[in-house]
């Protein structure tokens, strides 16, 4: 009898001892969890890019279609914007005031975006020149074009007025800038216009 009671004695501590040790292992549930969040000092980064893909749709009776690429990464904007259905030849291509393409013409986007009221002209002027002064692409027989432009002078969605292009519109043009007539550059009309929008 002894013998019995000592190896049930046995068995219920070491019972027990793994129940506390199991106990150890896995906190329970309801216990908080320790998040190291910021203090509202520190800044919060990504190396993420920021990437806005807008439909560039025909005006004005033409062809003009594609699409504009906008990457924001490292403090700089690259605008990758691609076309067909264009005349062979040179085309203007602008950033405008609005980012409203409802108009048939594209007139709806109002003018050039010009935020630090510079004179029009070639893009990084000394003379001067907006911030939606992009320049001039090249279309092949085939109608197709492409232009790349990168800057730090925009930005997606900061809300610095002087360089946020939300709200903006990509327009293309039907002749050639010239960088010289004001405040237009002498571009013709409007052949294809895409919203900035998110």
């Amino acid at each position: 009898m002894k013998r019995s009671l000592f190896i049930l004695s046995i068995f219920a501590i070491g019972f027990a001892t793994s129940c506390k040790s199991d106990k150890k292992d896995s906190a329970p549930a309801d216990e908080p969890t320790e998040i190291n969040e910021p203090s509202g000092n520190e800044q919060v980064t990504s190396n993420e890019p920021k990437v806005l893909t807008i439909t560039l749709e025909a005006k004005s009776g033409s062809n003009a279609t594609g699409t504009a690429v906008f990457t924001e990464m490292n403090g700089k904007v690259k605008m990758v914007a691609e076309l067909t259905g264009l005349k062979e030849g040179k085309h203007a291509i602008h950033l405008h005031e609005k980012s409203d393409c409802s108009a048939s013409d594209g007139t709806s986007t109002g003018g050039h975006w010009n935020p630090t009221n510079q004179p029009h002209g070639q893009w990084g002027s000394p003379e001067g020149y907006h911030k939606g002064d992009i320049g001039n692409m090249n279309a092949d027989a085939n109608g197709n074009a492409i232009i790349t432009i990168e800057t730090n002078e925009w930005c997606i969605g900061c809300g610095d007025p002087n360089k946020d292009i939300l709200g903006k519109a990509v327009i293309v043009h039907e002749g050639v800038d010239d960088f010289v007539t004001q405040p237009t550059g002498n571009a013709g009309g409007r052949v294809s216009c895409g919203g900035i929008i998110e």
